[in-house]
């Protein structure tokens, strides 16, 4: 017994690879001797291999068993040693799943897929962005980094974590940056100075722009004065945020109702949304655009930023133009889809 227990321990302390080399040896060469015990009784090697296992397994489902005294002894060997080394394979296999529980909610995993989404600091706009990524398709894979030393939604399988300091390269790499979909960097709260919290989203922008050149970046600004230093970086978007809030507010109070057009598109409310749309080849013009789309229920917005397009109708759609509509989504496949 003293042997077994120190048996035991030793294989406990093994390698993955080395009990899984030592698991299919014994069960290889098992069925060997019992084929060449009992040739008879299996009439095959592999009806052996099926039967060790079988024993192995605890089954037994009595279609092959040992005849002769010494197919019984090695039987009882088979018992005392194989369902040990079965017991502790399952055994390594519920502690590599624990284990990979606790990487996964600790942030320590590396992600390894491609195009998904990275967000990066946890606060509650970024909870309302999972919502909404999760909203406009529940399949797409979200990468959360944050210094929390925590996984924020453990609960979501879609949704993953890296802990650490985003700007450093190794913790990006580790959130599969290059494959990137996009990346959004909201302003760290735990920093109460606005300049301090725009001065370390721009050191991870650049972080990003300089390993994933190619992946669309949105940040989250708190000042608009700082926009200047993210352009130099070649960030694609900026997102403005106490300042947004109260330009917003001065609106309500001084253009009754101004407000509510953009909270109903933000929260989709009534059933509309921005959407962007490839340009058709039969659209020459932004009136002919214009028009096309008004008849199938959408109102034409904005080229990129350009607000101004119905000041154009007349002017040539240029090749390089990104089309943005208002309409509900029904409309908006309907159109994407013609």
């Amino acid at each position: 017994m003293h042997f077994l227990i120190r048996l035991s321990g030793k294989l406990l302390h093994l390698r993955k690879k080395s009990i899984a080399l030592i698991i299919l040896s014994f069960i290889l060469l098992s069925a060997t001797i019992a084929f060449l015990l009992e040739p008879d009784t299996f009439h095959s090697w592999f009806n052996a291999f099926y039967w060790v296992m079988t024993t192995m397994a605890t089954v037994g489902y009595g279609d092959y068993f040992a005849t002769t005294v010494t197919g019984k002894v090695f039987t009882v060997f088979l018992y005392i040693f194989g369902i040990g080394l079965l017991s502790l394979v399952i055994g390594k296999i519920i502690d590599a799943m624990g284990e990979l529980q606790r990487r996964r909610g600790a942030g320590t995993l590396t992600y390894h897929g491609h195009n998904h989404i990275v967000l990066i600091n946890w606060n509650r706009k970024t909870q309302a962005a999972v919502d909404e990524i999760l909203c406009y398709n529940g399949d797409c894979q979200i990468v959360i980094i944050d210094e929390n030393g925590r996984h924020p939604l453990e609960q979501l399988e879609q949704v993953h974590f890296v802990c650490g300091d985003a700007s450093s390269d190794d913790i990006l790499l580790k959130a599969n940056i290059g494959s990137a979909r996009a990346a959004i960097v909201f302003s760290d709260n735990r920093i109460d100075e606005a300049s301090l919290s725009d001065g370390k989203t721009l050191l991870i922008a650049s972080s990003i722009e300089r390993i994933a050149p190619q992946v669309h970046t949105t940040v989250e600004i708190m000042q608009e004065k700082h926009i200047q230093n993210f352009k130099h970086v070649q960030v694609n978007e900026f997102v403005l945020s106490h300042d947004a809030i109260s330009r917003l507010a001065v609106r309500s109070a001084l253009q009754e109702g101004n407000s509510e057009v953009i909270t109903q598109l933000l929260s989709r409310e009534h059933g509309d949304d921005i959407y962007e749309i490839p340009r058709r080849s039969g659209w020459t013009t932004y009136g002919e655009a214009f028009q096309d789309l008004l008849r199938q229920g959408a109102t034409l917005l904005s080229d990129r930023g350009d607000l101004g397009i119905n000041r154009k109708l007349d002017q040539p759609i240029p090749a390089e133009a990104r089309l943005y509509i208002v309409a509900d989504e029904e409309t908006y496949r309907r159109i994407k889809e013609g």
